[in-house]
């Protein structure tokens, strides 16, 4: 994951599945609003893209 329309997509669809099965489980992360844009080591978007995906096992689990 390194693209928020995807993110976004995949946050959409894990929430719809939630929702269908009446699963409840925490939000997402929150978007990052405070990138510089100039490439830092650790970018806080670096953080989003892994912590999301922490968010997605967590949900694929729940789901099973």
């Amino acid at each position: 994951m390194n693209d928020l329309a995807d993110c976004q997509t995949l946050v959409s669809e894990i929430e719809a599945l939630l929702a269908a099965r009446r699963l409840s489980m925490r939000q997402p992360p929150p978007v990052p609003n405070t990138c510089c844009g100039r490439g830092c080591n650790g970018c806080v978007w670096q953080g989003y893209f892994e912590a999301l995906s922490y968010w997605r096992d967590q949900a694929s689990e729940l789901l099973r």
